[in-house]
């Protein structure tokens, strides 16, 4: 016997199978929504409806946007001999958010991963080797992941990137600001200290 109607059901589905989100949490969002304005939830409708009509992978990096090129490849006021390899749209939206970076991206889309099936044909690879045969850039900086995969995919794209004689440089790893040394593990102590500079 259903105990909740078809509809309900559905969505509480839908919602599961987004990254982070179980089925309690699946479970509130849909009843919060049959509880909020009609405005509300057609709002979000729209939303995830636009999402998929308007936007558009960038032809030059990869990222996300609503024409391409993106605008950060568009602007003429950025460092065009610096590009940033990150793993995912939502990393570039990290990096931008410190207001250090102003440099361009390019967006991998992933990270090698052998026990997945993901091998450096599945990446946006070779896209950014031509990139760099083409353009003239004079330093890559590899932003992935300090994961397995994320060291893995840089050592990978170390090797391709270092006979076209371009300088590649890995982002610095340490303690987090705020924390304490104590709580720190020992593979980032000890990036720490290797990254350490002078004051």
């Amino acid at each position: 016997m259903r105990v909740a109607p078809e509809s309900v059901t559905r969505l509480i589905e839908e919602f599961s199978r987004l990254p982070g989100i179980g089925p309690k949490t699946a479970s509130r969002l849909t009843f919060y929504l049959l509880r909020a304005p009609k405005e509300q939830a057609e709002a979000l409708a729209r939303a995830i409806s636009e999402l998929r009509e308007k936007t558009v992978y960038c032809s030059i990096c990869f990222n996300i946007a609503e024409e391409s090129p993106c605008p950060i490849c568009r602007d003429e006021e950025r460092d065009r001999s610096i590009i940033c390899v990150v793993e995912e749209p939502l990393d570039v939206l990290a990096i931008e958010r410190t207001g250090e970076y102003n440099g361009l991206y390019h967006v991998l889309h992933g990270a090698i991963s052998p026990v997945e099936g993901i091998g450096p044909e599945d990446l946006k690879i070779r896209e950014l080797l031509e990139r760099l045969r083409t353009e003239p850039v004079r330093e890559v900086i590899l932003a992935t992941n300090p994961s397995l995969e994320g060291e893995a995919t840089a050592m990978y794209l170390h090797r391709q990137i270092a006979p076209l004689g371009i300088k590649v440089t890995r982002l610095a790893r340490g303690l987090p600001v705020g924390g304490d040394l104590e709580y720190a593990d020992e593979v980032t102590l000890a990036r720490a200290l290797e990254g350490r500079r002078e004051m």
